[in-house]
């Protein structure tokens, strides 16, 4: 036991600079060795597909390794969970979109808070959808939809993804924003609705450009609006559903980087740096861009800051609607 009061005020000034030169060596040569990038969805998604691209840019600046994991189930929820159960020291991190949002805001049983038990990294990039329609619906603009939906309450029906995610909601949003009645038919998977769409079993869904370019070209569906606040160069002749009739709408399929809580804040920085510079650099933008993506790469405060709006966002949604999703 130390006595001297002023030896044991040396004694911890030492050891607080020891541990601070510690850390300062550890950020330095970060990383060491190769980091894990948790996928919560199948190879071949769109979350997959910005993973592996930042990844490629990651490996390229540090010379180690950042290997995508595809770890999926319960809805997007289990790689989270690694992620928050992982070894707080960076080398774990975990690309997640605006569904684990929506999942924060609807569901009380996950294993894990996601603004307490994780910390944001860098929002990725923004994603829009385009809400569209089978040819046989008689509309062509969003005004139009409304219209129809208003003159024929309960006849429209829009395919979702599955009950709960992010379709399921823009879909609700724009009922309720809009004052019209529409039924939700939920699918596994997006690729399902469009599927159904083609068939005329339903007349509206929501995805994204990517996925539904060549069916538009085709005419076999019809594009009405994005669900973006502003029109995008890959679709400029597309109007946003805000200026297309249903003012304040907006649906962003954004995806970002995430780590443990317990992360030391000064590697959650570097981490954020070179997420920033992967996404902006010309090549990255170039390939998100023509998947209808735009790159954002803001901090952790940032990001931080949206995920909580994200959350606040569609927990307003889901009352308003008088959704019970659980």
């Amino acid at each position: 036991m130390v006595k001297n009061p002023l030896f044991a005020s040396m004694l911890s000034t030492l050891l607080l600079g020891s541990v601070g030169a510690a850390q300062a060596a550890d950020v330095d040569h970060f990383p060491s060795r190769p980091i894990r990038f948790l996928v919560p969805f199948v190879a071949g998604a769109g979350t997959d597909i910005t993973a592996r691209t930042i990844a490629a840019k990651l490996t390229e600046r540090w010379g180690q390794q950042v290997v995508a994991d595809n770890r999926t189930g319960a809805a997007g929820a289990i790689a989270v969970d690694l992620t928050a159960k992982a070894v707080p020291d960076g080398y774990t991190i975990c690309l997640i979109s605006a569904s684990h949002a929506v999942n924060a805001a609807t569901n009380p049983k996950l294993p894990y808070d996601l603004t307490k038990d994780l910390q944001a990294v860098s929002q990725a990039t923004s994603l829009f959808y385009v809400v569209y329609v089978n040819p046989s619906v008689p509309v062509t603009t969003i005004k139009e939809l409304i219209a129809y939906a208003q003159a024929n309450p309960g006849k429209l029906n829009f395919g979702s993804s599955g009950t709960g995610g992010l379709q399921h909601l823009a879909g609700e949003m724009l009922s309720h924003m809009a004052n019209i009645k529409m039924v939700h038919i939920p699918y596994k998977g997006g690729a399902a609705v469009i599927i159904d769409a083609l068939a005329g079993n339903i007349q509206l869904g929501f995805g994204t450009f990517l996925s539904l370019r060549p069916h538009f070209t085709a005419g076999k569906l019809r594009p009405l609006a994005i669900t973006a606040n502003k029109r995008s160069p890959v679709a400029a002749d597309i109007p946003t559903v805000a200026e297309a009739g249903v003012p304040g709408y907006e649906v962003d399929q954004w995806y970002g980087v995430i780590t443990g809580a317990k992360v030391p804040r000064p590697i959650v920085e570097k981490l954020s740096a070179a997420i920033a510079e992967a996404v902006k650099s010309p090549e990255t933008a170039k390939r998100l861009s023509a998947e209808g993506s735009t790159p954002v790469g803001s901090t952790p405060q940032q990001f931080s800051a949206h995920i909580n709006a994200e959350i606040a966002k569609w927990r307003t949604v889901v009352k308003n609607a008088g959704l019970v999703l659980h």
